[in-house]
Order: structure tokens, then C-alpha cells, then sequence
């Protein structure tokens, strides 16, 4: 049974989750800010957090990135819920770490689609569990890199991203490749979020392993 942590400082998002999560069979735990949900993280270790962006002590973005600074929560998803709609909030989320969002008002349907579709989103991409290139050896496993040998932390996305370019060294990725393979079809990434990804890759590991193909997308060297 999946483990679902839900986040909201708002009783009745809380119980409107809880009673939809709940008869589609995920076991499901509740906080009401980010300062308990990361402590009921460390407690139950659910599989996926649904939080809300506004909290009180504590919200969710600092929340985030939090859980994504320790590797023994690597593999907890993280989907945010906001009822904000302007576009740098969406690239906030993103970049703390999470792994999708889904707007407010939610509808209950579009939830429960959402949060299947993430989660075997994340088995599907798992199925195969070791990549090397070069000296870049990733262990989907174990969610860790290793670069000649020494272990290299790596957030989410950056991971993602790099699973992405290692499987087929030399083929170029579009960025409409990368969105719908890292990000998914049904959210929206600028083309910033992506470039500051890459620029982080490049920082990780060497800068000329991975071109730039001028308005097409990236690859890696083969």
C-alpha cells in the first residue's frame, strides 16, 4: 500500500484529500504545516508528499527543500498544491525540488489522476537501475552518481535530467523531450528551468560532456 503524506494548514483541504486518497487504497498521514510534515516524513517515510506552497512556521517550498537535502529521502515524490497561477511560482516549486503541482480548486478526479500518474511515472523510469558513461557511473537503485569513483549529490531533477541524457550518449534531446520525459506532459517549464538544470549538471560533472545543440535541445558526448 503507497504511503501519502498530506501537508495544508486548511482542515478541510486536509479531510477533502484524505476522504478521496483514502478510497482509491493509498494509506494516508496528514500535517498542518511544513515543520510537521517534516517530521512526520522522517516518521511514516511515505512515498509521496502532497503539499501546499502557504503554510504558517514553516512552508512548502522551505519544506522541500529540506527533504531534498537528505538522500535518505531521495526517492519521496513531492506534488504541491497552489492557487497561485503566475508562472514564476510554478518555477518556484520546481525548483526546490518537487516533482509536479496541481492547481487549486482541485477537482477530485484530476487528483487521483495526478497522483497515480506520478507514481507509476517513477516505476516505469525505475526499471532499469544502472547507467555508466565515461567516468559517470548512475545508480537508479540506489538514487546516487558517482563521478570517478566519488559520490556526487544530486536533487531530483538534476538526476532525472541526467538519467535522461546517459541512457542514449550522442542523441540529441529537444526540449520538448526533456519537459515531457523530466517534467511530464501535463505541466508547464519554461525554458529557464531547464537551462538552469543543464548549468547545474554542468557544474557536477564535466562541462564539455554535455553540447549544447544551438536551437535544437542536448546531449551527451558519446
Amino acid at each position: 500500500m503507497k504511503k501519502i503524506l498530506i501537508v495544508d494548514d486548511e482542515p478541510d483541504i486536509l479531510e477533502f484529500l484524505s476522504y478521496n486518497l483514502q478510497k482509491e487504497g493509498f494509506k494516508i498521514y496528514t500535517a498542518s504545516d511544513g515543520k510537521i510534515g517534516l517530521e512526520k516524513t522522517n516518521k511514516y517515510k511515505p512515498d509521496l508528499i502532497i503539499a501546499d506552497v502557504m503554510m504558517p512556521n514553516m512552508d512548502g517550498i522551505e519544506m522541500c527543500e529540506k527533504i531534498r537535502s537528505n538522500k535518505d529521502f531521495d526517492s519521496v515524490l513531492i506534488l504541491f498544491l497552489t492557487a497561485r497561477s503566475e508562472d514564476y511560482t510554478h518555477i518556484a516549486v520546481l525548483e526546490s525540488g518537487a516533482d509536479d503541482f496541481i492547481s487549486k480548486p482541485i477537482k477530485p478526479k484530476l487528483l487521483v489522476s495526478k497522483v497515480k500518474s506520478i507514481l507509476r511515472r517513477f516505476e516505469i523510469d525505475n526499471k532499469k537501475t544502472f547507467y555508466c558513461h565515461k567516468e559517470v557511473e548512475l545508480d537508479i537503485a540506489k538514487h546516487c552518481v558517482k563521478i570517478n569513483g566519488e559520490d556526487v549529490p544530486f536533487a531530483r531533477k538534476e538526476f532525472d535530467l541526467l538519467k535522461l541524457l546517459i541512457s542514449t550518449p550522442g542523441k540529441v534531446f529537444t526540449r520538448r523531450d526533456i519537459l515531457e520525459q523530466v517534467w511530464g506532459t501535463d505541466i508547464y517549464v519554461g525554458d529557464r528551468t531547464i537551462d538552469v538544470h543543464i548549468n547545474r549538471l554542468r557544474d557536477k560533472i564535466y562541462q564539455d560532456y554535455i553540447k549544447t545543440i544551438k536551437g535544437i535541445g542536448y546531449k551527451l558526448t558519446d
